[in-house]
């Protein structure tokens, strides 16, 4: 099972520990490859690469959501975070997918770090499980991403 803990490894499971390999090798690339235009096509292609491999409703959900990304925040630059399809503005990721089969979770997320422009007082959802996405999920979406995104 992915999400299996193993206390070898301090309790990170084999799916967590993977992912891990996948930001390091994510920021060497960062550090190796220059900047500008290139390192955005290739960091865009890494995103779409990511995408391409999902199954099923990972598939469907996390192709809606970069569709939606696309045409509410199309500022922000598609990227892969801990291996995870992300979006980000300066740099810094501002909304990102977790696939259900990522770490074997009955349900996938779309998440918003820090950067994202939610804040709402003193408490604010940071985090979404979703399980498909209907015309209500989309429409509420839509309005996350161009709120988070500025």
């Amino acid at each position: 099972m992915a999400g299996k803990k193993s206390t070898q490894n301090g309790g990170f499971s084999d799916a967590e520990l993977a992912a891990m390999k996948e930001r390091a090798a994510e920021l060497r690339a960062e550090g190796a490859g220059g900047s500008g235009t290139a390192k955005k096509k290739r960091e865009a292609k890494a995103c779409a690469d990511t995408l391409a491999k999902l199954e099923g409703t990972d598939y469907e959900i996390g192709n809606r959501l970069h569709t939606i990304v696309v045409e509410e925040a199309p500022h922000l630059d598609p990227k892969t975070w801990y291996g995870f399809p992300s979006y980000a503005r300066d740099g810094k990721v501002v909304v990102f997918f977790t696939p259900a089969s990522k770490f074997g979770e009955r349900y996938a997320s779309i998440g918003f770090n820090e950067d994202a422009l939610l804040d709402d007082g003193f408490f604010w959802p940071t985090s979404f499980a979703v399980l498909g996405i209907t015309d209500d999920v989309e429409a509420r979406l839509r309005e996350l991403v161009r709120r988070a995104a500025g």
